[in-house]
């Protein structure tokens, strides 16, 4: 808060499950038991793509996010909400 008002803002992007190699080394490469079952504990049914969690980045970037500061953006398909 003590940078808001130089214009500086401060958020922070919090995924849960992403496809990612780290992913593949814990739960195996494709479609594997475990990799089905972490996906069914987000309510949203899969695991999410680095691509959407880079798409919630660029918005943070962007003007169209400009009143937004101080918050942690879940971008894990529902996981906190449950």
């Amino acid at each position: 808060m003590e940078y808001a008002q130089a214009g500086i803002r401060v958020n922070a992007v919090s995924p849960a499950g992403i496809q990612t190699p780290m992913v593949d080394r814990f739960a195996g490469v494709g479609e594997t038991e475990v990799k089905s079952n972490f996906a069914q504990m987000h309510p949203i049914g899969r695991l999410g793509t680095p691509e959407e969690v880079a798409n919630a980045v660029v918005w943070l970037c962007s003007s169209q996010s400009s009143f937004v500061t101080g918050q942690a953006l879940g971008v894990d398909g529902g996981w906190t909400a449950q």
